[in-house]
């Protein structure tokens, strides 16, 4: 189905700017997609890259646009004992795990030799929800400086779990040199923590932990933005939807709310 939307700014404004303020492309590839003739306006297929779309307005792309915008992505729930990056000798990474026998549902399956790099990663004792995508639009909207997604994680810890130690980790702690960003962080039940993050440091779950007395046990992403882990079934993935995209695209740039 064509990607479609209606112009509400009060000036017009060029049709690259937009598509790359709207996180649907950069301003080179809204220019390449002009030139291929899969843009259009009202219905009349755009030429000029210096084209500006009006208000009330609707700019619409060509299906085969979504195609070269969207790249690959891939929703895994990695097991423990996987790399989501590029692994060291005797690693295995993550992506191996993107097989025809493991897709759940309808969907291409990449390349072996497909580039699809972790978008947030997730280290090798942790398990959970992981996305490997080719997609730069995406990648910039899951990791890139300006992002506001959140991500929410399932800690089993060991140690005493009190009430001070869970207000140094919400907020007041610092790792290399730097001060950590507030985190949301209760207890679900018993020794499970459930941490809220807004940024990604490296095993930074783990190491905040230790600084206040508390060691890890078990480490679960569940959440990255509006996209749940769900009841994915460990190691088996599945294609991300072009409208759960489309909600992790215009959540990166949205405040977020109601998730306590």
């Amino acid at each position: 189905m064509p990607w479609t939307r209606t112009y509400d700014e009060a000036e017009p404004q060029r049709v690259n700017r937009w598509l790359a303020q709207s996180g649907v492309c950069s301003r080179r590839e809204a220019e390449a997609l002009i030139a291929d003739g899969l843009v259009s306006i009202d219905g009349e297929t755009v030429s000029d890259a210096g084209r500006k779309i009006l208000p009330g307005q609707t700019l619409t792309l060509a299906d085969r646009a979504q195609g070269q915008l969207q790249g690959f992505t891939a929703v895994l729930n990695k097991p423990v004992g996987y790399v989501s990056g590029q692994p060291e000798p005797g690693q295995t990474p993550a992506v191996r795990l993107l097989t025809r026998a493991a897709l759940i549902g309808d969907g291409a399956v990449p390349d072996a030799r497909a580039s699809l790099p972790p978008l947030g990663r997730l280290d090798m004792d942790s398990h959970g929800l992981l996305i490997l995508s080719n997609d730069g639009v995406l990648a910039k909207a899951i990791i890139g400086p300006q992002s506001e997604l959140d991500k929410e994680y399932l800690v089993r810890v060991a140690g005493q779990v009190a009430e001070s130690k869970l207000a140094r980790l919400r907020h007041g702690l610092s790792l290399d040199g730097r001060t950590l960003k507030p985190a949301k962080v209760n207890v679900v039940q018993g020794q499970t923590l459930r941490f809220v993050l807004k940024e990604g440091r490296n095993r930074q779950i783990r190491r905040m932990c230790e600084q206040v007395g508390l060691h890890v046990v078990d480490l679960q992403r569940t959440r990255i933005g509006p996209l749940k882990l769900g009841d994915l079934p460990e190691g088996r993935w599945r294609p991300l939807t072009a409208a759960e995209r489309d909600a992790m695209i215009r959540a990166s740039s949205a405040p977020a709310s109601g998730r306590d």
